[in-house]
């Protein structure tokens, strides 16, 4: 069967997209590029939040009304675990569902449609957990160009009142360090420069299999497997499991990048406790100081909400002092969107959307006057850049301050083959964006 794979939302569902593709193929299935080639449509949605719901939904309807005598539609991933039957109920044309906890029986989902191809039989449906969740695949067809993902787990054990992933993934489930490992090597023979580790929570990693403090243990089993890679980026890591290994290992191997993604969300500690967060704000200034003193260079990434029920005026001007205090590189901020089923959806007291807009746009501002400014102290510096695309006389890549598709890019004058990591000076500078001369 030919089959079109569309995938929406985070990096982990790229993953998980890659994983399905892996086992379509070894089933026979042929992967095409169109809706036009396909006889099967597999959408992996993505329902965090809804906007991303109303992408998801308007993606399927879109393809479902094109949908030729015989094509089928599958919806995957987040909203179909989500809602379920209530997404079919959405979306008429789908033929067939499949959820986040079940990818891995997605040849026996096609079979099932195959049988049923062109006959008034009811929808193919696989939700729940998988009674197999364990699915290992190709390594190498997760490398996206020289940069690729890995996941080390999946799921989330995390209280946050505010977020749907703990049911739609389940809780924390730690992938065993030596399949990590074994496919972080994998990757690099394949001609990975940069390998990405994510999950819901990274600092959570092995605490399900009664490991404690497992992050540093497996980065530095990873380097010693890869000696040839070039970067090890940490994403998605607990503000307050940040522990002195883990800043010992990061500091200590020159692989590491210097650049951390701390989830945050708040900084006013009354609003955290509404969230269900660590509330000590104190506590997440002296590990910042930490992570400075280690790694002067360091490039911090934070991602903030905007508008959460009961926020007052003077926690949100809370907010913006502590955006201020800690000069964050990066921050990427969202206005709170009520989940269905969360505990915040039921909290009084919501916030009115024009007003949620309004702090969005200030903290927008604040933002953008630091990030110039962090970005501006790189002027005169040289660094090494990875070559993502270059045409038309220029090339452009990223710095290790710079996670892929998220951060900013490096614009040099001068074409350097893509997967290419050379020197490089920095000469001007904007809120996001670099430009530079090669080395």
């Amino acid at each position: 069967m030919k089959v079109l794979l569309a995938t929406l939302g985070c990096p982990k569902n790229a993953v998980d997209s890659e994983c399905m593709a892996s086992l379509m193929e070894e089933a026979g299935h042929e992967l095409v590029d169109s809706p036009a080639r396909a006889d099967l449509i597999i959408v992996n949605t993505c329902g965090f939040i809804d906007a991303a719901r109303q992408e998801s939904i308007e993606t399927l309807r879109e393809l479902g009304q094109g949908k030729r005598r015989n094509q089928m539609l599958v919806a995957a991933g987040c909203l179909s675990q989500r809602w379920g039957d209530r997404l079919i109920e959405t979306v008429p044309a789908i033929d067939g569902v499949i959820g986040t906890r079940r990818w891995n029986e997605i040849t026996g989902l096609i079979e099932q449609l195959g049988r049923r191809r062109g006959r008034n039989t009811p929808r193919a449906t696989l939700l729940g957990d998988s009674p197999d969740p364990a699915c290992e695949i190709d390594a190498p067809r997760l490398l996206q160009g020289a940069s690729a993902y890995l996941k080390i787990a999946d799921g989330c054990s995390a209280p946050c009142a505010f977020c749907a992933i703990p049911a739609i993934k389940g809780p924390a489930h730690s992938r065993p360090m030596e399949r990590i490992v074994e496919e972080a090597r994998q990757l690099v023979d394949a001609g990975a420069r940069e390998v990405i580790l994510i999950a819901q929570d990274t600092t959570a990693y092995g605490r399900d299999l009664g490991l404690e403090d497992a992050l540093p243990t497996l980065i530095e089993k990873m380097l010693v497997a890869t000696p040839d890679l070039d970067w090890l980026r940490i994403m998605y890591a607990y503000p307050q499991q940040i522990t002195p290994r883990l800043i010992e290992v990061m500091a200590g191997h020159s692989q590491v990048c210097h650049y951390l993604d701390l989830p945050l969300q708040h900084g006013h500690p009354d609003v955290l406790r509404r969230m269900r967060r660590p509330h000590d704000v104190d506590s997440v200034l002296a590990q910042i100081s930490q992570l400075r003193q280690a790694m002067p260079d360091i490039a911090l990434r934070t991602s903030l909400i905007v508008g959460y029920p009961g926020e007052s005026n003077v926690e949100f001007e809370g907010l913006l002092d502590f955006v201020d205090e800690i000069a964050f590189d990066r921050v990427g901020t969202f206005i709170y969107s009520s989940e269905e089923g969360t505990p915040a959806a039921d909290l009084p007291d919501q916030v009115p959307d024009e007003v949620k807009e309004a702090r969005y746009e200030q903290v927008m501002a604040r933002q953008q006057a630091i990030s110039l400014a962090c970005n501006q102290a790189m002027l005169g510096r040289t660094v090494e850049t990875l070559v993502e695309g270059a045409g038309d006389g220029i090339s452009v890549g990223r710095t290790y301050r710079d996670a892929p598709e998220i951060d900013g890019l490096l614009i040099i004058e001068g074409e350097v083959s893509p997967g290419e990591m050379q020197p490089a000076t920095i000469t001007a500078a904007s809120e996001y964006d670099l430009w530079g001369t090669w080395t």
